[in-house]
Protein backbone atom coordinates (compact mmCIF):
# COMPACT_ATOMS: atom_id res chain seq x y z
CA UNK A 1 0.00 0.00 0.00
CA UNK A 2 2.80 2.02 0.86
CA UNK A 3 4.31 1.81 -2.50
CA UNK A 4 0.90 2.56 -4.35
CA UNK A 5 0.49 5.82 -2.21
CA UNK A 6 3.94 6.63 -3.65
CA UNK A 7 3.37 6.36 -7.03
CA UNK A 8 0.30 7.90 -6.50
CA UNK A 9 2.12 10.79 -5.30
CA UNK A 10 4.63 11.04 -7.52
CA UNK A 11 1.92 10.93 -10.76
CA UNK A 12 -0.13 13.64 -8.92
CA UNK A 13 3.75 15.74 -8.83
CA UNK A 14 4.80 15.39 -12.38
CA UNK A 15 1.42 15.93 -13.94
CA UNK A 16 1.96 19.30 -14.69
CA UNK A 17 5.29 18.50 -16.43
CA UNK A 18 3.18 15.28 -18.37
CA UNK A 19 0.89 17.78 -19.48
CA UNK A 20 3.26 20.75 -20.56
CA UNK A 21 4.89 17.90 -22.49
CA UNK A 22 2.30 16.32 -24.28
CA UNK A 23 1.20 20.26 -25.12
CA UNK A 24 4.57 20.70 -26.30
CA UNK A 25 4.19 17.74 -28.48
CA UNK A 26 0.91 18.04 -29.93
CA UNK A 27 2.24 21.73 -30.54
CA UNK A 28 5.50 20.98 -32.18
CA UNK A 29 5.96 22.36 -35.31
CA UNK A 30 8.68 20.55 -38.39
CA UNK A 31 10.97 23.09 -39.47
CA UNK A 32 11.11 22.26 -43.26
CA UNK A 33 8.31 21.15 -45.58
CA UNK A 34 6.32 17.68 -45.72
CA UNK A 35 7.89 15.28 -48.33
CA UNK A 36 5.82 15.38 -51.47
CA UNK A 37 6.36 12.17 -54.30
CA UNK A 38 8.04 13.14 -57.03
CA UNK A 39 6.31 13.99 -60.01
CA UNK A 40 5.30 11.02 -62.45
CA UNK A 41 7.16 10.67 -65.94
CA UNK A 42 5.49 12.75 -68.39
CA UNK A 43 6.23 11.12 -71.77
CA UNK A 44 2.95 9.44 -73.44
CA UNK A 45 4.96 6.31 -74.59
CA UNK A 46 8.56 4.63 -73.95
CA UNK A 47 10.38 4.74 -77.42
CA UNK A 48 10.67 7.53 -79.98
CA UNK A 49 8.62 6.00 -82.79
CA UNK A 50 5.10 4.46 -81.97
CA UNK A 51 4.82 1.22 -80.98
CA UNK A 52 3.28 -0.96 -82.38
CA UNK A 53 -0.07 -2.73 -81.12
CA UNK A 54 0.83 -6.28 -82.19
CA UNK A 55 4.29 -8.12 -83.35
CA UNK A 56 4.05 -9.95 -86.42
CA UNK A 57 3.61 -13.15 -86.49
CA UNK A 58 4.66 -16.05 -88.27
CA UNK A 59 3.70 -19.76 -89.20
CA UNK A 60 4.91 -22.24 -86.52
CA UNK A 61 5.24 -23.03 -82.62
CA UNK A 62 5.37 -19.50 -80.90
CA UNK A 63 4.51 -17.70 -84.10
CA UNK A 64 1.15 -16.22 -83.05
CA UNK A 65 1.24 -12.38 -82.63
CA UNK A 66 1.25 -10.90 -79.01
CA UNK A 67 -1.05 -7.77 -78.41
CA UNK A 68 0.56 -5.31 -75.82
CA UNK A 69 -2.62 -4.07 -73.56
CA UNK A 70 -2.52 -0.71 -71.63
CA UNK A 71 -5.26 -1.65 -68.96
CA UNK A 72 -4.30 -4.82 -68.08
CA UNK A 73 -2.75 -5.93 -64.62
CA UNK A 74 0.68 -7.35 -64.59
CA UNK A 75 -0.14 -10.44 -62.42
CA UNK A 76 2.39 -10.69 -59.34
CA UNK A 77 3.43 -14.48 -60.31
CA UNK A 78 4.26 -13.07 -64.06
CA UNK A 79 6.40 -16.75 -64.52
CA UNK A 80 2.78 -18.47 -64.45
CA UNK A 81 1.70 -16.86 -68.06
CA UNK A 82 4.09 -19.77 -68.98
CA UNK A 83 1.91 -22.06 -67.80
CA UNK A 84 4.43 -24.63 -67.10
CA UNK A 85 3.88 -26.68 -63.29
CA UNK A 86 7.31 -27.52 -63.29
CA UNK A 87 8.61 -24.08 -63.46
CA UNK A 88 5.93 -23.05 -61.14
CA UNK A 89 7.33 -25.52 -58.59
CA UNK A 90 10.52 -23.99 -59.26
CA UNK A 91 10.04 -20.33 -58.22
CA UNK A 92 8.14 -21.22 -55.37
CA UNK A 93 10.94 -23.59 -53.69
CA UNK A 94 13.42 -20.41 -54.16
CA UNK A 95 11.47 -17.96 -53.13
CA UNK A 96 10.80 -20.16 -49.83
CA UNK A 97 14.21 -21.22 -49.20
CA UNK A 98 16.45 -19.15 -50.36
CA UNK A 99 18.95 -17.69 -47.82
CA UNK A 100 18.50 -14.30 -50.26
CA UNK A 101 15.19 -13.69 -49.15
CA UNK A 102 15.54 -14.76 -45.83
CA UNK A 103 18.62 -11.82 -45.50
CA UNK A 104 16.46 -9.11 -47.36
CA UNK A 105 13.85 -10.48 -44.79
CA UNK A 106 15.42 -10.21 -41.70
CA UNK A 107 16.81 -6.52 -43.18
CA UNK A 108 13.59 -5.26 -43.34
CA UNK A 109 12.68 -6.82 -39.39
CA UNK A 110 15.94 -4.69 -38.38
CA UNK A 111 14.41 -1.44 -39.90
CA UNK A 112 10.93 -2.57 -38.54
CA UNK A 113 12.65 -2.63 -35.09
CA UNK A 114 14.57 0.36 -35.12
CA UNK A 115 11.31 2.37 -35.48
CA UNK A 116 9.72 1.07 -32.98
CA UNK A 117 12.43 1.37 -30.51
CA UNK A 118 12.98 5.06 -31.99
CA UNK A 119 9.37 5.76 -31.65
CA UNK A 120 9.10 4.32 -28.07
CA UNK A 121 12.02 6.42 -26.74
CA UNK A 122 10.60 9.74 -28.41
CA UNK A 123 7.22 10.03 -28.28
CA UNK A 124 6.62 8.43 -24.58
CA UNK A 125 8.31 10.06 -21.56
CA UNK A 126 10.91 7.85 -20.12
CA UNK A 127 9.73 6.63 -16.49
CA UNK A 128 12.41 4.45 -14.77
CA UNK A 129 12.41 2.78 -10.80
CA UNK A 130 15.58 3.57 -8.48
CA UNK A 131 16.05 1.63 -5.70
CA UNK A 132 19.58 2.12 -3.34
CA UNK A 133 21.01 1.30 -0.47
CA UNK A 134 24.61 2.73 1.00
CA UNK A 135 26.92 2.68 4.01
CA UNK A 136 28.61 5.83 5.06
CA UNK A 137 30.07 7.93 7.53
CA UNK A 138 29.91 11.82 8.14
CA UNK A 139 32.02 14.14 9.53
CA UNK A 140 30.23 17.05 10.49
CA UNK A 141 33.05 19.33 11.01
CA UNK A 142 34.59 18.94 7.60
CA UNK A 143 30.93 20.17 5.87
CA UNK A 144 31.29 23.16 8.12
CA UNK A 145 28.86 22.14 11.08
CA UNK A 146 31.60 21.76 14.25
CA UNK A 147 28.75 22.69 17.02
CA UNK A 148 27.37 19.03 15.94
CA UNK A 149 27.67 15.75 17.82
CA UNK A 150 29.43 13.55 15.38
CA UNK A 151 27.46 10.64 14.03
CA UNK A 152 28.66 7.13 13.48
CA UNK A 153 28.34 4.69 10.50
CA UNK A 154 24.66 4.28 9.27
CA UNK A 155 22.78 3.35 6.29
CA UNK A 156 20.65 5.43 3.96
CA UNK A 157 18.11 3.29 1.75
CA UNK A 158 16.50 5.60 -1.11
CA UNK A 159 13.20 4.32 -3.47
CA UNK A 160 12.17 6.69 -6.70
CA UNK A 161 10.28 7.12 -9.37
CA UNK A 162 12.31 9.31 -12.04
CA UNK A 163 10.68 10.60 -15.30
CA UNK A 164 12.31 12.73 -17.94
CA UNK A 165 10.59 14.08 -21.81
CA UNK A 166 12.13 15.52 -24.25
CA UNK A 167 9.77 17.86 -26.16
CA UNK A 168 9.51 18.44 -29.99
CA UNK A 169 9.18 21.65 -30.45
CA UNK A 170 11.00 22.31 -33.65
CA UNK A 171 10.07 18.51 -34.74
CA UNK A 172 13.62 16.59 -34.84
CA UNK A 173 11.98 13.75 -33.41
CA UNK A 174 9.09 13.56 -35.68
CA UNK A 175 11.49 13.74 -38.88
CA UNK A 176 13.53 11.24 -37.57
CA UNK A 177 10.66 8.55 -37.15
CA UNK A 178 9.55 9.94 -40.58
CA UNK A 179 13.08 8.90 -41.73
CA UNK A 180 13.39 5.52 -40.01
CA UNK A 181 9.81 5.08 -41.24
CA UNK A 182 11.00 5.79 -44.87
CA UNK A 183 13.76 3.22 -44.59
CA UNK A 184 11.41 0.38 -43.93
CA UNK A 185 9.61 1.16 -46.98
CA UNK A 186 12.40 0.71 -48.86
CA UNK A 187 14.04 -2.36 -47.23
CA UNK A 188 10.34 -3.66 -47.94
CA UNK A 189 10.89 -2.54 -51.93
CA UNK A 190 14.06 -4.16 -51.46
CA UNK A 191 12.42 -7.45 -50.66
CA UNK A 192 10.27 -7.30 -53.39
CA UNK A 193 13.09 -6.53 -55.93
CA UNK A 194 14.98 -9.52 -54.44
CA UNK A 195 11.46 -11.93 -54.92
CA UNK A 196 11.45 -10.28 -58.31
CA UNK A 197 15.21 -10.74 -59.75
CA UNK A 198 15.36 -14.13 -57.79
CA UNK A 199 12.08 -15.48 -59.61
CA UNK A 200 13.85 -14.13 -62.78
CA UNK A 201 17.25 -16.12 -62.38
CA UNK A 202 15.54 -19.42 -61.97
CA UNK A 203 13.27 -18.99 -65.08
CA UNK A 204 15.79 -17.53 -66.98
CA UNK A 205 18.62 -20.76 -65.60
CA UNK A 206 15.65 -23.22 -66.42
CA UNK A 207 15.17 -22.12 -69.64
CA UNK A 208 18.42 -22.14 -70.22
CA UNK A 209 19.13 -25.64 -68.86
CA UNK A 210 16.60 -26.73 -71.22
CA UNK A 211 18.03 -24.97 -74.06
CA UNK A 212 21.52 -26.38 -73.54
CA UNK A 213 20.39 -30.04 -73.04
CA UNK A 214 18.33 -29.56 -76.15
CA UNK A 215 21.10 -28.17 -77.78
CA UNK A 216 23.76 -30.70 -76.75
CA UNK A 217 20.91 -33.64 -77.88
CA UNK A 218 20.87 -32.29 -81.59
CA UNK A 219 24.38 -31.68 -81.49
CA UNK A 220 25.10 -35.18 -80.89
CA UNK A 221 22.38 -36.64 -83.08
CA UNK A 222 24.43 -34.54 -85.76
CA UNK A 223 27.56 -35.46 -84.85
CA UNK A 224 26.32 -39.42 -85.38
CA UNK A 225 24.71 -38.38 -89.29
CA UNK A 226 28.26 -36.52 -89.89
CA UNK A 227 30.20 -39.94 -88.36
CA UNK A 228 28.05 -42.13 -91.05
CA UNK A 229 28.56 -39.66 -93.75
CA UNK A 230 32.59 -40.18 -92.90
CA UNK A 231 32.32 -43.49 -93.17
CA UNK A 232 30.82 -43.76 -96.50
CA UNK A 233 33.27 -41.35 -97.67
CA UNK A 234 36.41 -43.20 -96.80
CA UNK A 235 34.38 -46.15 -98.70
CA UNK A 236 34.16 -44.00 -101.63
CA UNK A 237 37.84 -42.42 -101.45
CA UNK A 238 38.99 -46.09 -101.67
CA UNK A 239 37.24 -46.91 -104.83
CA UNK A 240 38.10 -43.22 -106.46
CA UNK A 241 35.04 -41.93 -106.18
CA UNK A 242 35.85 -38.74 -104.17
CA UNK A 243 39.05 -36.65 -103.62
CA UNK A 244 40.93 -37.28 -100.43
CA UNK A 245 40.37 -33.29 -99.80
CA UNK A 246 36.54 -33.79 -99.62
CA UNK A 247 36.73 -36.38 -97.03
CA UNK A 248 39.69 -34.38 -95.03
CA UNK A 249 37.03 -31.59 -95.04
CA UNK A 250 34.57 -33.84 -93.48
CA UNK A 251 36.99 -34.93 -90.67
CA UNK A 252 37.41 -31.22 -90.01
CA UNK A 253 33.51 -30.72 -89.43
CA UNK A 254 33.44 -34.42 -87.57
CA UNK A 255 36.06 -32.80 -85.12
CA UNK A 256 34.68 -29.27 -85.21
CA UNK A 257 31.13 -30.52 -84.26
CA UNK A 258 32.72 -32.98 -81.60
CA UNK A 259 34.74 -29.85 -79.90
CA UNK A 260 31.73 -27.76 -79.46
CA UNK A 261 30.37 -30.43 -77.07
CA UNK A 262 32.25 -30.13 -74.43
CA UNK A 263 31.44 -26.21 -73.96
CA UNK A 264 27.61 -27.34 -73.75
CA UNK A 265 28.06 -29.80 -71.28
CA UNK A 266 30.41 -27.23 -69.12
CA UNK A 267 27.99 -24.56 -69.88
CA UNK A 268 24.96 -27.28 -68.89
CA UNK A 269 27.05 -28.25 -65.51
CA UNK A 270 27.35 -24.62 -64.64
CA UNK A 271 23.79 -23.39 -65.14
CA UNK A 272 22.55 -26.53 -63.16
CA UNK A 273 24.63 -25.69 -60.05
CA UNK A 274 23.38 -22.13 -60.00
CA UNK A 275 20.12 -23.19 -60.66
CA UNK A 276 20.77 -25.55 -57.71
CA UNK A 277 21.95 -22.08 -55.57
CA UNK A 278 18.69 -19.95 -56.80
CA UNK A 279 16.71 -23.28 -55.52
CA UNK A 280 18.44 -23.08 -52.04
CA UNK A 281 20.54 -26.10 -52.36
CA UNK A 282 23.99 -27.39 -52.91
CA UNK A 283 24.73 -28.45 -56.19
CA UNK A 284 25.13 -31.93 -55.25
CA UNK A 285 21.27 -31.67 -54.02
CA UNK A 286 19.63 -30.67 -57.67
CA UNK A 287 17.38 -33.36 -58.61
CA UNK A 288 15.35 -31.85 -61.06
CA UNK A 289 14.87 -32.71 -64.88
CA UNK A 290 15.34 -30.14 -67.37
CA UNK A 291 12.65 -28.19 -68.68
CA UNK A 292 10.59 -29.17 -72.31
CA UNK A 293 10.38 -25.77 -74.30
CA UNK A 294 8.03 -27.19 -76.33
CA UNK A 295 5.57 -27.30 -73.25
CA UNK A 296 5.92 -23.80 -72.82
CA UNK A 297 3.66 -21.28 -74.02
CA UNK A 298 3.85 -17.76 -74.85
CA UNK A 299 0.74 -15.46 -73.55
CA UNK A 300 -0.51 -13.76 -76.72
CA UNK A 301 -1.92 -10.89 -74.91
CA UNK A 302 0.95 -8.86 -72.93
CA UNK A 303 0.31 -6.35 -70.08
CA UNK A 304 1.95 -2.65 -70.62
CA UNK A 305 1.67 -0.10 -68.19
CA UNK A 306 1.74 3.96 -68.90
CA UNK A 307 5.38 6.03 -68.38
CA UNK A 308 3.35 7.73 -65.72
CA UNK A 309 2.76 4.11 -63.93
CA UNK A 310 5.36 3.01 -64.06
CA UNK A 311 6.90 4.80 -60.49
CA UNK A 312 4.26 2.87 -58.92
CA UNK A 313 5.14 -0.40 -59.92
CA UNK A 314 8.66 -0.82 -60.13
CA UNK A 315 10.33 -1.79 -57.28
CA UNK A 316 13.61 -0.13 -57.50
CA UNK A 317 11.95 3.40 -58.59
CA UNK A 318 9.34 3.03 -55.26
CA UNK A 319 12.70 2.19 -53.24
CA UNK A 320 14.82 4.83 -54.78
CA UNK A 321 11.76 7.46 -53.64
CA UNK A 322 11.83 6.01 -50.22
CA UNK A 323 15.22 6.76 -50.24
CA UNK A 324 14.63 10.21 -51.54
CA UNK A 325 12.21 10.65 -48.62
CA UNK A 326 14.23 9.50 -45.69
CA UNK A 327 17.10 11.78 -47.10
CA UNK A 328 14.67 14.92 -46.91
CA UNK A 329 13.81 14.18 -43.34
CA UNK A 330 17.27 13.91 -42.44
CA UNK A 331 17.69 17.69 -43.83
CA UNK A 332 14.52 18.52 -41.23
CA UNK A 333 16.54 16.76 -38.59
CA UNK A 334 19.27 18.98 -39.13
CA UNK A 335 17.87 21.89 -39.17
CA UNK A 336 15.81 21.52 -36.26
CA UNK A 337 19.33 20.80 -34.40
CA UNK A 338 20.12 24.43 -34.83
CA UNK A 339 17.23 25.48 -32.61
CA UNK A 340 16.29 25.39 -28.88
CA UNK A 341 15.71 21.76 -27.30
CA UNK A 342 13.43 22.10 -24.15
CA UNK A 343 14.20 18.77 -21.42
CA UNK A 344 11.29 18.11 -18.78
CA UNK A 345 12.27 16.03 -15.86
CA UNK A 346 10.68 14.62 -12.17
CA UNK A 347 11.40 12.22 -9.52
CA UNK A 348 10.02 11.28 -6.31
CA UNK A 349 11.09 9.01 -3.70
CA UNK A 350 11.98 8.47 -0.05
CA UNK A 351 15.46 8.13 1.89
CA UNK A 352 15.20 6.37 5.21
CA UNK A 353 17.89 5.16 7.67
CA UNK A 354 15.83 1.98 8.24
CA UNK A 355 14.47 0.08 5.24
CA UNK A 356 11.11 -0.46 7.04
CA UNK A 357 10.28 3.21 6.97
CA UNK A 358 10.82 3.72 2.82
CA UNK A 359 7.65 2.83 2.06
CA UNK A 360 5.92 5.12 4.91
CA UNK A 361 6.49 8.46 3.34
CA UNK A 362 7.73 10.62 0.72
CA UNK A 363 10.12 12.55 1.80
CA UNK A 364 12.38 13.62 -1.40
CA UNK A 365 11.14 15.00 -4.83
CA UNK A 366 12.12 17.27 -7.60
CA UNK A 367 10.80 19.08 -11.05
CA UNK A 368 13.18 20.83 -13.32
CA UNK A 369 12.98 22.61 -16.81
CA UNK A 370 15.79 22.20 -18.96
CA UNK A 371 16.44 24.59 -21.91
CA UNK A 372 19.77 24.36 -24.43
CA UNK A 373 20.38 26.38 -27.15
CA UNK A 374 23.32 25.42 -29.02
CA UNK A 375 25.64 29.09 -29.30
CA UNK A 376 28.87 27.84 -30.72
CA UNK A 377 29.97 24.81 -32.46
CA UNK A 378 32.68 25.89 -34.37
CA UNK A 379 30.33 25.72 -37.85
CA UNK A 380 29.36 22.11 -36.64
CA UNK A 381 25.64 22.27 -36.78
CA UNK A 382 25.41 24.41 -40.22
CA UNK A 383 27.86 22.25 -41.71
CA UNK A 384 25.56 19.02 -40.79
CA UNK A 385 22.73 20.77 -42.59
CA UNK A 386 24.32 21.65 -45.92
CA UNK A 387 25.97 17.83 -46.04
CA UNK A 388 21.98 16.74 -45.18
CA UNK A 389 20.89 19.16 -48.08
CA UNK A 390 24.12 17.52 -50.48
CA UNK A 391 22.70 13.75 -49.72
CA UNK A 392 19.14 15.02 -50.49
CA UNK A 393 20.13 16.28 -53.92
CA UNK A 394 22.56 13.40 -54.66
CA UNK A 395 19.36 11.08 -53.76
CA UNK A 396 17.10 12.89 -55.94
CA UNK A 397 19.56 12.54 -58.85
CA UNK A 398 19.34 8.81 -58.15
CA UNK A 399 15.64 8.74 -58.40
CA UNK A 400 15.84 10.73 -61.68
CA UNK A 401 18.67 7.97 -63.01
CA UNK A 402 16.75 5.29 -61.68
CA UNK A 403 13.65 6.39 -63.97
CA UNK A 404 15.72 7.05 -66.90
CA UNK A 405 17.23 3.75 -66.74
CA UNK A 406 13.36 2.13 -66.05
CA UNK A 407 12.28 3.49 -69.07
CA UNK A 408 15.10 2.90 -71.21
CA UNK A 409 14.55 -0.94 -70.34
CA UNK A 410 11.05 -1.31 -71.37
CA UNK A 411 12.05 0.38 -74.70
CA UNK A 412 14.84 -2.25 -75.20
CA UNK A 413 11.86 -4.46 -73.79
CA UNK A 414 9.27 -3.66 -76.25
CA UNK A 415 11.83 -3.59 -79.42
CA UNK A 416 13.66 -6.54 -78.55
CA UNK A 417 9.93 -8.24 -78.63
CA UNK A 418 9.19 -6.45 -82.06
CA UNK A 419 12.61 -7.40 -83.88
CA UNK A 420 12.62 -10.87 -81.78
CA UNK A 421 9.11 -11.57 -83.75
CA UNK A 422 10.26 -10.10 -87.25
CA UNK A 423 13.63 -12.70 -86.68
CA UNK A 424 11.52 -15.23 -85.93
CA UNK A 425 9.35 -15.15 -89.03
CA UNK A 426 12.27 -14.26 -91.07
CA UNK A 427 13.54 -18.13 -89.54
CA UNK A 428 10.47 -19.80 -90.40
CA UNK A 429 10.64 -18.81 -93.84
CA UNK A 430 14.45 -19.22 -94.12
CA UNK A 431 13.67 -23.02 -92.51
CA UNK A 432 10.68 -23.45 -94.96
CA UNK A 433 12.86 -22.74 -97.49
CA UNK A 434 15.23 -25.34 -96.84
CA UNK A 435 12.34 -27.79 -96.26
CA UNK A 436 11.43 -26.99 -99.79
CA UNK A 437 14.97 -27.10 -101.30
CA UNK A 438 15.10 -30.54 -99.81
CA UNK A 439 11.43 -31.52 -101.32
CA UNK A 440 12.57 -30.45 -104.54
CA UNK A 441 16.14 -32.44 -104.47
CA UNK A 442 14.22 -35.58 -103.27
CA UNK A 443 11.85 -35.05 -106.16
CA UNK A 444 14.14 -34.64 -108.39
CA UNK A 445 15.86 -37.74 -107.34
CA UNK A 446 12.82 -40.10 -107.60
CA UNK A 447 12.34 -38.74 -111.07
CA UNK A 448 15.47 -39.95 -111.92
CA UNK A 449 17.66 -36.59 -111.96
CA UNK A 450 20.97 -36.05 -111.79
CA UNK A 451 21.83 -34.85 -107.20
CA UNK A 452 25.02 -35.69 -105.98
CA UNK A 453 26.09 -35.60 -102.45
CA UNK A 454 28.39 -32.48 -102.80
CA UNK A 455 25.26 -30.62 -104.23
CA UNK A 456 23.07 -32.29 -100.92
CA UNK A 457 25.62 -31.07 -98.67
CA UNK A 458 27.12 -27.47 -99.97
CA UNK A 459 22.50 -26.66 -100.60
CA UNK A 460 22.14 -27.98 -96.97
CA UNK A 461 24.62 -25.69 -95.46
CA UNK A 462 24.07 -22.83 -97.32
CA UNK A 463 20.34 -23.01 -96.74
CA UNK A 464 20.88 -23.67 -93.23
CA UNK A 465 21.66 -20.37 -91.32
CA UNK A 466 20.52 -21.85 -87.56
CA UNK A 467 23.31 -25.00 -87.95
CA UNK A 468 24.05 -25.74 -84.13
CA UNK A 469 28.02 -24.87 -84.12
CA UNK A 470 30.50 -22.26 -82.40
CA UNK A 471 29.41 -19.67 -84.19
CA UNK A 472 25.86 -20.40 -83.13
CA UNK A 473 26.97 -20.36 -79.58
CA UNK A 474 29.08 -16.88 -79.98
CA UNK A 475 25.16 -15.56 -81.56
CA UNK A 476 23.57 -16.78 -77.93
CA UNK A 477 25.92 -15.36 -76.01
CA UNK A 478 25.04 -11.74 -75.78
CA UNK A 479 21.01 -13.20 -76.35
CA UNK A 480 21.21 -14.10 -72.64
CA UNK A 481 22.68 -11.62 -71.62
CA UNK A 482 20.45 -8.85 -72.95
CA UNK A 483 17.23 -11.73 -71.77
CA UNK A 484 18.92 -11.06 -67.75
CA UNK A 485 16.77 -8.61 -66.46
CA UNK A 486 13.12 -9.17 -65.86
CA UNK A 487 11.00 -6.13 -64.20
CA UNK A 488 10.91 -3.93 -67.28
CA UNK A 489 7.06 -3.09 -66.53
CA UNK A 490 7.26 -4.60 -62.75
CA UNK A 491 6.99 -8.18 -64.15
CA UNK A 492 8.79 -10.66 -66.32
CA UNK A 493 8.49 -9.55 -69.51
CA UNK A 494 11.44 -9.89 -71.16
CA UNK A 495 12.02 -13.50 -70.53
CA UNK A 496 9.55 -14.40 -73.19
CA UNK A 497 12.11 -12.65 -75.12
CA UNK A 498 14.33 -16.11 -74.78
CA UNK A 499 11.85 -18.11 -75.05
CA UNK A 500 11.16 -17.19 -78.17
CA UNK A 501 14.73 -16.53 -79.48
CA UNK A 502 15.05 -20.58 -78.43
CA UNK A 503 12.20 -21.70 -80.25
CA UNK A 504 14.02 -19.74 -83.20
CA UNK A 505 17.20 -21.73 -82.87
CA UNK A 506 15.62 -24.54 -82.27
CA UNK A 507 13.07 -24.80 -84.97
CA UNK A 508 16.52 -23.89 -87.13
CA UNK A 509 18.42 -26.83 -85.98
CA UNK A 510 15.21 -29.33 -86.35
CA UNK A 511 15.16 -28.50 -90.51
CA UNK A 512 18.78 -28.82 -90.39
CA UNK A 513 18.22 -31.76 -88.49
CA UNK A 514 16.07 -33.31 -90.86
CA UNK A 515 18.17 -32.32 -94.43
CA UNK A 516 21.07 -34.13 -92.58
CA UNK A 517 19.23 -37.36 -92.21
CA UNK A 518 18.12 -37.30 -95.58
CA UNK A 519 21.48 -37.11 -97.06
CA UNK A 520 22.62 -40.26 -94.83
CA UNK A 521 20.06 -42.28 -96.69
CA UNK A 522 20.98 -40.84 -100.09
CA UNK A 523 24.62 -40.79 -100.14
CA UNK A 524 24.88 -44.32 -102.12
CA UNK A 525 23.05 -42.52 -105.22
CA UNK A 526 26.76 -40.88 -105.75
CA UNK A 527 28.12 -43.70 -106.75
CA UNK A 528 25.98 -43.05 -110.22
CA UNK A 529 27.36 -39.65 -111.63
CA UNK A 530 30.30 -38.27 -112.92
CA UNK A 531 32.65 -35.61 -112.20
CA UNK A 532 31.45 -33.30 -114.92
CA UNK A 533 27.71 -32.96 -114.23
CA UNK A 534 28.47 -33.13 -110.65
CA UNK A 535 30.14 -29.27 -111.10
CA UNK A 536 26.91 -28.58 -113.11
CA UNK A 537 24.53 -29.29 -110.27
CA UNK A 538 26.77 -27.20 -107.80
CA UNK A 539 26.24 -24.00 -109.93
CA UNK A 540 22.89 -24.40 -110.32
CA UNK A 541 22.16 -25.03 -106.15
CA UNK A 542 24.77 -22.20 -105.58
CA UNK A 543 22.62 -19.99 -107.51
CA UNK A 544 19.12 -21.36 -106.05
CA UNK A 545 20.69 -20.78 -102.02
CA UNK A 546 21.58 -17.54 -103.15
CA UNK A 547 17.81 -16.90 -104.25
CA UNK A 548 16.62 -18.10 -101.17
CA UNK A 549 18.73 -16.03 -99.08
Amino acid sequence: MNLIWIYLSLKRATRPLLWFGVGGLLSACAVGPDFHAPAAPTVAQYTASMQPLATVSSSGTAGAAQRFDTGMDIPGQWWTLFHSPQLDAAVRQALANSPLIAQAKATLRQASETLTSQTGATRYPKIDLRLGAVRQQIDTAAIGIPNVPQVGPFSLFNASLNVSYTVDAFGANSRMLEGLQAQVDMQAEELRAAQLTLAANVVTAAIRQATLQAQITQTTQMLDLQHQQLTIMEQRLAAGGIAERDVKNQRTLVAQSAASLPSLQQQLQQVGHQLAVYLGKAPAQLDSQPLDLDKLTLPETLPLSLPSALARQRPDIRAAEATLHQASAQVDVATAGLYPQLTLSGSAGAEQTHISDIANSLNVWSIGLNLMQPLFHGGELRAKKRSAVAAYDAAAAAYQQTVLQALQQVADGLRALENDAQALQARTQAAENAEGSLSITRQQYQAGASVTWLCWTRSGRACSPGWSGPSHSRRALPIRRRCYRHWEVGGGTRLQILVRRRRIDTLCRRAVAQIFSALTRLLFLDWLWTLHFEETVIRFMQKQCLLDS
